[in-house]
């Protein structure tokens, strides 16, 4: 919700589906990516793509999401989810940090996940690398329905706390 100039609230959900609001969007993400690669900054081939995810289905404590057509993460920062897709394997993460709760940032040239509070390192699969933390990135379980990921946003699974558990919340393409 916010307020337009008059401080009378308003709610800018009803164009979230626009198809001006999308072509825009799409227009501004080709733009950026032309003039990051003219001047030699794209990403390597190797570089898992980043996408933020805006047609998410919730029921309840599930969400669903497309199955990603490409190796890539995506971001769905509404039910703090990262989903990526990585050698032939779907994970689903919480977007936190285990080690306080600071919300993730992927790093494209390096392949790899940081916390920008204490510089934790984690891999595309979630395991933890180095920093103050202290065990891989907290996994929610997940399912394949066809060509959709459901996830779990209820079931949790903490590397040190169910090593088997966490090591089974993935999807194997």
């Amino acid at each position: 919700m916010t307020t337009n100039r008059s401080n009378e609230p308003h709610t800018t959900d009803a164009c979230n589906d626009c198809t001006l609001v999308h072509a825009r969007r799409d227009f501004l993400r080709t733009m950026a990516g032309a003039a990051l690669a003219s001047v030699g900054l794209a990403p390597s081939a190797h570089a898992l793509a980043v996408r933020l995810e805006n047609h998410v289905t919730r029921r309840g404590e599930l969400a669903t999401y497309p199955v990603p057509a490409a190796e890539g993460v995506t971001i769905d920062t509404n039910n703090e989810v990262i989903l990526v897709r990585t050698h032939e394997h779907i994970y689903a993460f919480a977007l936190a940090c285990p080690h306080q709760n600071t919300a993730l940032k992927w790093h494209a040239d390096d392949g790899r996940f940081q916390c920008p509070k204490h510089k934790s390192l984690y891999q595309p699969d979630g395991t933890f690398i180095e920093g103050r933390a202290t065990r891989g990135l907290d996994r929610h379980a997940l399912k394949r329905d066809g060509e959709k990921i459901v996830v779990d946003l209820e079931k949790v699974f903490e590397q040190d706390r169910d090593a088997a558990g966490w090591a089974a919340a993935q999807l194997t393409l």
